[in-house]
């Protein structure tokens, strides 16, 4: 018997391709990959990148909720760019959703994200002991 759990909920955007939102593994949640999509059309919220940050964010947001959790519980994030050169504001608008002790971070120029993203994040969440 698996003790492996999809976490899916209507509060981030529906998965565009053959993903779950998140998949919890004992006490170990790993979050898929979060782009700026508002969940409610399926629409990147903003050419701005500081406003897709937010996005970002609140999207993984909501899925650590699902999962019984919160963003102070995510232990590894890993951050793709489409311009490095965005970081600054990225680790700005990050320090809106995170509070010390950070988790640990990857940050990753890519050549592209999908549906034109400039940003997208992915995590691993640990909850409980």
């Amino acid at each position: 018997m698996s003790n492996k759990a999809v976490i899916n909920t209507d509060q981030a955007p529906a998965a565009i391709g053959p993903y779950s939102q998140a998949i919890k593994a004992g006490n170990t949640i790993y979050l898929s990959g979060q782009i700026p999509l508002d969940p409610a059309t399926m629409v990147l919220v903003s050419d701005d990148v500081e406003a897709q940050a937010r996005q970002v964010f609140t999207n993984l947001r909501a899925v650590c909720e699902e999962a019984a959790g919160t963003l102070q519980d995510v232990v590894k994030l890993n951050l793709y760019l489409v311009e490095l050169d965005n970081f600054a504001v990225v680790n700005k608008v990050m320090e809106e959703f995170f509070e010390k002790p950070y988790p640990a971070r990857a940050a990753i120029g890519v050549k592209a994200l999908p549906k034109g993203a400039q940003f997208e994040a992915e995590g691993i969440m640990v909850i409980g002991d």
